[in-house]
């Protein structure tokens, strides 16, 4: 929701000092939360200030770009076999800023990084035939186009 212009905001003002009427009938009036009102009246007697507070926004990042740099430096030199969790050792070391895994994942997915470990062990457990099921079962063999007895 977009914030209340600073007209509609100066008349709310104006009406309140002109009228004296309350704080829930004026909000009535304006068809606003009361809410509004109260923090607008009470933001205006503080500071004088009637303009809109800042919305939302993400918290700042936990790495400026150096320590980004640092972070690709780590990855990039003997340690691109590392686990995130040695990787965020790694950068705590080097950087003295400690990150969590989940932290370093999302950003190691906006690097383009990946961390899939290559061993012997992967590659000798890979399938080694290369028959489709099709080509095992037979072509005429399977379900045939027929629904199962459970859709029945």
């Amino acid at each position: 929701m977009q914030p209340y212009s600073l007209d509609f905001r100066k008349k709310t003002i104006e009406v309140r000092e002109q009228e004296n009427i309350s704080i829930r009938k004026l909000a009535e009036r304006f068809k606003v939360a009361k809410s509004f009102v109260q923090k607008l009246l009470k933001r205006t007697q503080e500071t004088g200030d009637i303009s809109p507070l800042a919305q939302g926004g993400s918290p700042p990042t936990k790495l400026n770009s150096e320590q980004l740099v640092t972070l690709v430096e780590i990855i990039e030199e003997e340690n691109n076999d590392a686990t995130l969790k040695e990787l965020t050792e790694m950068l705590e070391l080097k950087t003295g800023i400690k990150v969590c895994i989940s932290t370093l994942g999302r950003i190691s997915n906006q690097l383009n990084y990946t961390f899939k470990k290559n061993t012997l062990c992967g590659r000798e457990n890979k399938r080694t035939s290369s028959k489709s099921p099709s080509r095992i079962l037979g072509k005429n063999q399977g379900h045939q186009g027929r629904r199962p007895d459970f859709y029945r």
